[in-house]
Order: structure tokens, then sequence, then C-alpha cells
């Protein structure tokens, strides 16, 4: 796929899991926990034990059913390291323009991290194909509406203290997906899946009419 259609594919339930764990085997575990209750994107953060070795494997054995990318990248090395064990796409706490590069170099999206309108534009203008606003925590729903009435071209992605409470209210302001590692994540399998479930159907509703 190309990157748009990546990107797309990335934020088109709203929401993507964050697997960040102690170990490889609670990873694997995690993904196909959330996967298997409906999730089809999610990305492995490279603080993750054996991070490189979980996506190689989820993405040979998800196919086209799940889009599994990597997360915490910090620099170009990094980025290839991941791009070859195959994420499909790259998310970054902070702005890198080597990351971006490297990522766009051979045909993956990458998401960079940003917390001011003056970080947004720079990652903008490196050709970032969406901006993950960190930590979300420090801002809200409100501010995030104002900052896309100044910047309605900036695809922003809240991670970071977002809630199964709160994700619906980032959507309603404008944010085009929510990154969510913990609230997610608690409890069985059959938990997990209502969890899903209830969450991507309120992600629905929320979301702004065709047109607004």
């Amino acid at each position: 796929m190309y990157r748009w259609e990546i990107t797309r594919a990335v934020v088109a339930q709203r929401v993507f899991a964050i697997v960040r764990t102690d170990s490889y085997d609670q990873a694997a575990a995690l993904a196909d926990t959330l996967i298997s209750g409906g999730l089809v994107s999610l990305e492995i953060s490279l603080t993750t034990p054996f991070a490189l070795e979980a996506v190689t494997t989820l993405t040979r054995e998800m196919g086209e059913d799940a889009v599994i990318g990597a997360g915490t990248v910090l620099d170009g090395t990094t980025a290839r390291m991941a791009v070859d064990a195959g994420a499909r796409f790259l998310v970054s706490p902070g702005l890198d323009a080597e990351v971006i590069r490297t990522g766009h170099r051979y045909g993956v999206p990458v998401f960079p991290g940003v917390a001011t309108p003056t970080e947004m534009v720079r990652a903008l203008e490196l050709g970032a194909d969406a901006l993950k606003l960190f930590p979300a925590s420090d801002r809200s729903p409100r501010w995030l509406k104002d900052v896309t009435a100044a910047l309605p071209q900036a695809p922003l992605l809240p991670t970071g203290g977002v809630t199964i409470e709160n994700a619906p209210e980032w959507i309603a302001a404008g944010a085009v997906a929510c990154g969510m590692g913990s609230a997610l994540s608690g409890g069985g399998r059959d938990v997990v899946a209502k969890r899903v479930a209830d969450l991507l159907r309120r992600l629905a509703d929320a979301a702004p009419a065709a047109g607004e």
C-alpha cells in the first residue's frame, strides 16, 4: 500500500492501540487479545524487550488483517531497523527529521510527536503523515479544537493520558484518532472485546459529520 493508504488504515477506527510491556511474550499476548477484540491497528513500543521480533511475528501472522507499527522510534537508524522488521508505520514521542526521511524513503508513514502549534507546522513542513499530540494529558479537547481551527490541515493523534471516557471528546474536537495503551488492555479477552466494541461505537458517534 501507499503511505496514504496505510495512514488511512491506521486511523480508520479513530483509535490505535499502543503495546508497551515487560517482555516479548506479554507483548504478543496483548496484541493478540486487542486484535481479537476488534482493533485493526497497533504499535509495538520499542521500549518492549525484543520489540522488533514482535513486530516481525505479528506482521507475518496477521497479514492484511491488522496494521502493525513500531513506536518510540527515536532516530534514523532505529527507523530503518523497524522498517526492516516489517513495521507498517512509525511513531515517535518527538520530532526528528531523520526518522521522517527514513520512513518515507521506504514508503512507510511517520507520526512524530508534537506538543505546540510551532512543532505541528514544522512536522508538516517535514512531510509528517499525521501528528502525535504528546502528552495529551497536558492538553484538553478544547485546546485541540482551538488549534485545529487555525491548523485544519494538521491530522492530530492525541496520545498519553487518553481514556475510554475522554477519547470521544478528543474525536469530537477534531482529532483524527487517539493512541491508547493501558486504558484498553486490562482484563481478559471477553472484557477487552467488550471494551473495544463499546469504544469503537462511541468514537463513531463522536466523529463530526461530513461537512462540519
